[in-house]
């Protein structure tokens, strides 16, 4: 039984990840016309990955989805609007600050702000400038998880939030420093990864299952589109603070 569920895991794992093989071995194979290198370590590679894609899911399933849900309804339960915020805020900062990508990129604009002359080229000074990019990241997904909750609890239009969101990030775009504008853009991509989401999701839907009036398929979405718009308002924020 136990054998037959982890084969199943793998072969759709496996499923999840043809398409990208087929594209490489497409391209590999019949456009640029040669072998795939080091074919050994290409087949354990995939192997790895498709291991490791199943025990994400069959984690994110037994683990993250049902306490970010279990956590939404006992807080909608207790009733206080408070911890409930102060919740959502931790959860969005904290979750952010882990993410392995975010941490990534960050360095990888450090670097580069580096190698340009923005920034001092030493380590400390790339150390400074990643953490603040992060810790802007992190404060703005908090931020936008809280006002998530407070549309499901309030019953705003998504829409409206939205839209007013990406006018802000327009108007920022025409006086931010052309230096941070595609930073901030791709840190909107960034942050909505492997940990944030699979959390994030499940609070929303936990706690629009929770809400007297509210719908889990109407209200319980959403948070996601948030966590991806405000990073990029704040990072040209700190674009302007520390460009000038």
């Amino acid at each position: 039984m136990i054998i037959a569920v982890i084969l199943k895991k793998l072969k759709q794992a496996f499923t999840d990840l043809l398409p990208i093989i087929l594209v490489i071995a497409f391209f590999q194979i019949i456009v640029l016309k040669q072998p795939l290198p080091q074919m050994g370590e290409v087949l354990f590679g995939t192997l790895l990955v498709v291991a490791g894609l199943s025990l994400f899911v069959q984690g994110l399933e037994m683990g993250l989805f049902p306490i970010g849900e279990s956590m939404a309804h006992a807080l909608a339960r207790k009733g206080s609007l408070f911890w409930l915020l102060c919740f959502a805020f931790a959860l969005g900062f904290s979750t952010t600050v882990a993410e392995p990508a975010l941490i990534a990129v960050a360095w990888e604009a450090a670097e580069i702000a580096g190698q340009g002359g923005l920034i001092e080229p030493t380590r400390d000074s790339l150390k400074q400038y990643a953490f603040g990019l992060r810790m802007s990241v992190a404060f703005s997904v908090g931020l936008a998880i809280l006002i998530g909750v407070m549309r499901i609890i309030r019953g705003w239009p998504v829409h409206y939030l939205i839209i007013s969101g990406y006018v802000v990030v327009m108007l920022m775009t025409f006086i931010a420093p052309k230096e941070i504008i595609g930073i901030a853009y791709d840190a909107g991509g960034v942050t909505t990864s492997t940990i944030t989401v699979p959390l994030v999701a499940a609070l929303g839907v936990g706690l629009a299952s929770s809400i007297k009036g509210r719908s889990p398929l109407v209200d319980g979405f959403g948070l996601i589109a948030f966590a991806s718009l405000l990073p990029m308002i704040f990072v040209m924020g700190y674009g302007l603070i520390i460009f000038g």
